[in-house]
């Protein structure tokens, strides 16, 4: 046995390694979070099968699931990137949690990255309980595997541009309730159970242009009639993409 056989190695793990764990640790608390929970998992399940139970609105032609199922993945990529992702990350800015972690060996960058992930892998978990409830409900979709996927990837970046902009930028209780009001706005105006085309034309031009609109949208066409790729709507969300992460890093404050 040599003699330097147990002298210690003081340093940072590698990268990937702190990243993965980061990812873990965010992971976790997402899923253990009551609140959390009740937007991710609880509201999107209840509005997917009341509204495809009971004929409250008119969704068209068609089984209702096949309409609502879209937009109801779209409202809980939202809730993950959006809401519980500005609302958690504003309280961890006010308790100094931040601040420490931004002074730790994982760069401030690794440290929204392994956020995002922890984003993406609750948004699988998401996704897969949704996709066998819908299926459940007599859900039948349609279209390109892939397109879904890029319409996904898009409108996770921008509304968790759009969550960490309000986090970095606000107060963590002026965070909790613009999280929330912006998350009803958008349930009620941005195609996910109410069509666009009930609201007057006027409003219909501007409404579209929201992110929500666009990824509800873009997976309706898709899933629901088949589209090869929805090429306005992937434009939109890549321009809330790069508007939401680009203030996001620009405007972000620590403390």
């Amino acid at each position: 046995m040599s003699a330097g056989t147990y002298i210690p190695r003081p340093g940072a793990a590698p990268l990937p390694r702190m990243i993965a764990a980061q990812t873990a640790l965010e992971t976790r608390m997402l899923l253990r979070n009551g609140e959390q929970l009740l937007l991710t998992v609880v509201i999107p399940t209840l509005l997917l099968v009341l509204f495809s139970a009971v004929d409250i609105v008119d969704t068209g032609s068609g089984k209702s699931v096949d309409f609502l199922t879209p937009g109801v993945l779209a409202l809980a990529v939202m809730s993950t990137a959006f809401t519980g992702q500005a609302i958690a990350t504003g309280f961890e800015r006010r308790y100094g949690v931040l601040k420490r972690l931004g002074a730790s060996p994982l760069p401030r960058w690794a440290l929204m990255t392994a956020k995002t992930l922890a984003v993406l892998v609750t948004e699988v978990l998401q996704v897969v309980l949704l996709t066998v409830i819908a299926s459940a409900l007599g859900w039948s979709p349609h279209g390109n595997p892939f397109a879904v996927l890029l319409l996904l990837v898009l409108g996770t970046a921008a509304f968790s541009g759009l969550g960490l902009l309000m986090a970095g930028t606000l107060k963590a209780e002026a965070t909790l309730a613009a999280a929330n009001l912006v998350f009803l706005l958008l349930l009620v105006g941005g195609g996910v159970i109410v069509p666009l085309d009930k609201f007057p034309d006027a409003v219909q031009s501007v409404l579209g242009l929201l992110p929500i609109a666009a990824l509800s949208d873009g997976l309706r066409d898709v899933l629901q009639h088949g589209a090869a790729m929805p090429w306005g709507d992937l434009g939109i969300l890549a321009v809330w993409a790069v508007l939401g992460l680009g203030a996001a890093a620009r405007f972000f404050r620590w403390e």
